[in-house]
């Protein structure tokens, strides 16, 4: 404990670093108050009993990666998801046409282009889901008669689509101030404060309990180990790797020799990160989702309870997509191939394998073997909240904080963070935050 204190005392001692960090506090605090600034021309207060109803749909996702400002309707609504799918679109498109392809190898001016045509991507998207909101919040009804648009139109369409498509394009220029000029990834971060956001919400509902006699003091106890548990797995198995042994050949160069070093290839057990659990959730929350625009039924009612949370069936269901998607996004995340060929290219090589084709047949069959683990690590961690709420009667609202989605960004973007910051200690000798080891991040999600 005094170790820490230490090092924070020597964090704000570095010039750049204090100024840095205080950088990107104020950002972050910019992007909280723009998820208070409602959209004009909606009645909150209907809008907050409509969206008590739509919990556990893609409204309810959507709104935890906005950290609470879809749920409002503010002019930060959309958060930054319209810049992460243009993302992630970029990316793929990478991988089948050969412009994008040629653009990821061009280098920094190749990442300029790339960069450029994802902000165009993203004003699209976010400017079509503004669009999609919308007409959404026109359509919200009460049973009583209140809508949660009073005077819909083409007047409240345009400026909902203005104020949401600003709204996206202003957090994503957030994110690159503090890229540039603070510490950490910023579309990380601006994701990780939404998400913890909502954790003094939960705790006060569950020191509610506590008070009210709901839960003992043992189980509150248990209840902090287990969290404890989960997080130090977490930051376990995002922190494996499996380390190729990389030897480069000596060449002579004029009168100087390069090369002749051995190194390693850091293969990571978790490589797709949090995008496996995103995807399945997305598509796992599509019936819930459709389920809400058809009127009520015996059928609507079995199919509603069969991708319930507390689902058996929800469950097995939603593991086997996340070990699917790990394995879809692992591959698109890293090329055996493209790796193999840069090898061979820089004169490096695996000892014991023959360049070229046998070194990326090796790296694939180790990629798909530690990706198992990491697959089947991600389904549990997914299913785990759900588990929670069903059998320990914990609320959802901090059940979710006990694996998911959001806690692999909260534990992903931590360790990014204090990455960055021990780089800065290191560069001016000063002791970081473990004694001994390095903490590797993870850049972005």
């Amino acid at each position: 404990m005094i170790m820490i204190f230490n090092t924070l005392r020597n964090v704000f001692k570095i010039s750049e670093l204090r100024k840095r960090i205080l950088f990107t506090l104020m950002i972050l605090g910019i992007e909280r108050i723009g998820t208070l600034v409602v959209t004009p021309g909606i009645d909150t207060a209907v809008l907050a009993e409509g969206f008590r109803q739509l919990q556990g749909t893609l409204f309810g996702l959507y709104d935890l990666f906005a950290g609470g400002a879809f749920g409002r309707a503010a002019v930060f609504g959309l958060g930054i998801m319209p810049y992460i799918s243009a993302s992630i679109i970029i990316q793929l498109l990478g991988s089948v046409i050969p412009f994008f392809q040629k653009l990821q190898k061009e280098g920094e001016e190749g990442r300029k282009k790339i960069t450029q045509y994802t902000r165009y991507g993203t004003l699209f998207i976010s400017a079509m889901q503004a669009y999609g909101v919308a007409i959404f919040l026109q359509n919200i009804q009460l049973a009583n008669g209140l809508r949660a648009v009073p005077d819909p139109g083409i007047g409240f369409i345009v400026t909902t689509m203005l104020s949401m498509s600003t709204g996206t394009m202003l957090i994503m220029w957030l994110g690159e101030q503090i890229d540039h000029r603070g510490i950490g990834n910023g579309i990380s971060l601006i994701i990780f404060i939404g998400i913890i956001s909502r954790l003094p919400s939960a705790l006060l509902e569950e020191y509610t309990q506590f008070s009210s006699g709901q839960r003992g003091l043992l189980s509150e106890i248990l209840l902090l180990a287990l969290a404890m548990g989960i997080i130090a797995v977490i930051v376990l198995i995002t922190q494996g790797t499996r380390r190729i042994p990389i030897q480069y050949a000596k060449r002579v160069i004029g009168r100087k020799v390069y090369g002749g070093v051995n190194t390693h290839f850091p293969m990571r057990v978790n490589t797709a990160g949090v995008m496996p659990i995103i995807f399945a959730q997305a598509i796992m929350f599509v019936p819930s989702t459709v389920i809400t625009f058809f009127p009520e039924s015996e059928l609507m009612d079995s199919v509603q309870r069969l991708f319930s949370y507390d689902s058996w069936f929800y469950w097995i269901l939603y593991g086997v997509m996340v070990v699917f998607f790990t394995y879809f996004y692992t591959a698109i995340a890293l090329n055996p191939v493209d790796v193999a060929d840069n090898l061979k290219k820089q004169g490096g090589f695996i000892p014991g394998v023959r360049p070229g084709k046998k070194t990326s047949e090796f790296l694939d069959n180790i990629l798909t073997r530690i990706t198992l683990p990491g697959s089947i690590f991600l389904a549990i961690v997914a299913i785990v909240p759900a588990f929670l709420a069903k059998f320990f009667k914990i609320p959802f609202n901090l059940a979710s904080f006990f694996g998911g989605t959001g806690l692999l960004i909260i534990v992903g973007v931590a360790l990014d963070f204090l990455q960055q910051v021990e780089s800065h200690l290191f560069m001016r000798h000063y002791d970081g935050f473990m004694k001994s080891g390095k903490i590797r991040g993870r850049r972005g999600l």
